[in-house]
């Protein structure tokens, strides 16, 4: 058993798999996957796990070196919002309806069980060296 860390088996495997540029999203209990997207469900009731809870965990193991949000995000789920700007990575803003179509492109999508508003995030890795 792992000492530290990520000990999500699955989440595990995507992210040592991840190369420079591939991306992850991690989503409210309602963001549609899209059906050729490998959806890792961690929702256990709504709220639980939270959005805050997984992206911490994920990016305390993860190289990541952009985050993309709903520019609705702001506006609508302010705890989010924040959450995403004290990251010290550069966040992207884009639509709503570009981010559903940007996760057509993730390795995964990791859902919670957060039921608030825009609270989703497509991780993009970089590199450790």
């Amino acid at each position: 058993m792992k000492r530290h860390g990520m000990i999500n088996s699955h989440i595990t495997k995507i992210l040592t798999d991840l190369g420079h540029t591939d991306t992850i999203v991690i989503a409210d209990a309602g963001l549609p996957v899209p059906s050729d997207v490998p959806k890792i469900d961690l929702s256990l009731k709504l709220g639980v796990p939270s959005f805050e809870d997984v992206v911490v965990a994920v990016l305390e193991d993860m190289a990541t070196e952009k985050i993309v949000i709903a520019s609705e995000m702001k506006e609508r789920n302010q705890k989010a919002y924040e959450l995403m700007e004290k990251q010290n990575i550069l966040v992207e803003e884009v639509s709503h309806e570009q981010l559903k179509m940007l996760t057509s492109k993730a390795k995964v999508v990791i859902r919670t069980g957060e039921a608030t508003p825009y609270a989703n995030c497509i991780l993009q890795a970089g590199v450790i060296f």
